[in-house]
């Protein structure tokens, strides 16, 4: 059983590992970039036809 638990902690690192190094990867970036924008875009946009109503 130690085996087994060893065996998912080393796994769920791993796991781990890779999320961060994908979401750290430079070829993300545009795309998170363009993702916090969308926020302020929305407000932009409805504030756009409430004023050309």
């Amino acid at each position: 059983m130690s085996t087994f638990h060893s065996f998912w902690t080393l796994s769920l690192f791993v796991l781990f590992i890779a999320i961060i190094f994908w979401a750290w990867s430079s070829r993300r970036k545009s795309e998170f970039e363009e993702a916090a924008r969308l926020p302020l875009d929305d407000d932009r946009l409805e504030n756009e036809e409430k004023h050309h109503g």
